[in-house]
């Protein structure tokens, strides 16, 4: 077998290659631009379906530097951090605490999940809770870090399991969002709040390149002090994203200088250069999976798995979207919802992205995804791991 290696440049290309690529088969397959399928998600998982036959017949395996798609991410959750200024937070106040309740009850509902389902199936709980919430909510990281702890309690193979299950969560939760979303929006003939002419303004700004430059450099500034954000918040003793840092210190930014009126903040130029970030990122992580690790799941596992998605989906659909007010930002919200809970943050954004691209701009599910999804959701699922861990 020739093994085949791809420094951090040659991953970037490749990942835009397959951006490209992603976003001609939407032009070419009707059906994915109908249900919002991302770009990304569309061309990487053919490449990756292509790499796991390579691997499978033996011809080759195929390496990959993933360094850049952090330097990506954060980048994107920079950007995301400047949308968040006061007055928005104070008017999502009521809806950001229900929608954090909304999240705490579903990673409970993922572990309740898994562990109804391995007493059903006759296995061990914990081989079940390398389903729950660990891969689906926690994605990879979350995974490699609760795999070990599993491990310890004797369950061999228990990183590997949730490292397949996370696989299984990116793909399917990049799948669902978006025809789940869209067929709520046309079903239901829902519209976005903001004036329809918003997103065509956006274009107009985006056409003109000086401001690109200032934008990007408060990007870079915000990330750089982030770090140094993130570096105080470690030593909490508690697990942050690395990116939250960048993300908090975009936001005091933004309000600062709206406060001050001395700064001028680029804000269609920043959301346009997060988008491309956002892109770079997922195109990168749609490559390096390594599809063939789900082949190694055995039936029970593959029941505990589709027992993840029908919750998914049921939750999504009926409880996400009619707590949340049953709206368009309600539809936009389900279909982020899908990302993260069976994804990471990154796949929410992008699902909500594929969406609002199609039918218009949604403040609220922009605003509420990745306050919760990135600043709350893995702390809380953490502990509510370890809480199933105990009682199991």
């Amino acid at each position: 077998m020739i093994s085949l290696t791809l420094d951090r440049y040659q991953t970037m290309a490749m990942a835009v290659v397959v951006l490209a690529f992603g976003s001609w088969l939407k032009k070419k397959i009707p059906l994915l631009e109908r249900f919002c399928i991302p770009a990304p998600v569309a061309g990487g998982l053919v490449f990756s379906i292509l790499t796991c036959i390579l691997y499978v017949i033996g011809i080759a395996e195929i390496s990959f530097d993933s360094s850049l798609s952090e330097v990506a991410m954060v980048l994107f959750f920079t950007s995301v951090g400047f949308q968040a200024n006061i007055k928005v937070l104070k008017e999502g106040g009521k809806d950001l605490f229900l929608f954090l309740v909304l999240v705490i009850l579903l990673i409970t509902a993922q572990n309740g999940v898994a562990v109804g389902l391995s007493h059903l199936l006759h296995i061990d709980a914990l081989i079940g809770l390398c389903t729950g919430s660990i891969p689906m909510v926690g994605g990879h990281g979350t995974a490699g870090a609760f795999g070990p702890v599993l491990e310890d309690f004797g369950i061999t193979g228990a990183t590997t399991i949730a490292t397949a299950a996370a696989t299984f969560g990116l793909i399917m939760g990049s799948l669902m969002g978006g025809p789940l979303a869209n067929g709520l929006i046309n079903k239901k003939h829902l519209q976005p709040k903001e004036d329809a002419s918003h997103h065509e303004n956006m274009q107009e700004t985006i056409k003109g390149l000086e401001n690109y430059p200032n934008a990007v450099f408060e990007l870079i500034v915000c990330a750089g002090i982030g770090t140094i954000l993130s570096w105080l918040l470690s030593k909490t003793g508690m697990t942050f994203p690395i990116y939250i840092g960048a993300m908090i210190a975009a936001a005091i930014f933004r309000n600062i200088a709206e406060i001050s009126g001395k700064i001028a903040i680029h804000t269609e130029e920043i959301e346009s250069f997060g988008s491309i970030c956002l892109s770079i990122f997922l195109g990168i992580a749609m490559i390096t999976l390594k599809i063939w690790q789900l082949a190694d799941l055995a039936m029970p596992l593959i029941i505990l798995l589709v027992g993840q998605t029908v919750l998914m989906f049921v939750y999504a659909r009926f409880i996400i979207f009619k707590l949340m007010g049953s709206d368009y930002d309600a539809a936009v919200i389900a279909a982020g919802v899908c990302g993260f809970g069976m994804g990471a943050t990154p796949n929410a954004m992008a699902n909500m992205q594929a969406v609002t691209e199609k039918h218009g701009e949604s403040i609220k599910a922009f605003l509420l995804i990745p306050i919760v999804g990135s600043l709350f959701a893995d702390f809380i699922n953490s502990l509510i791991i370890t809480m199933f861990i105990n009682l199991v």
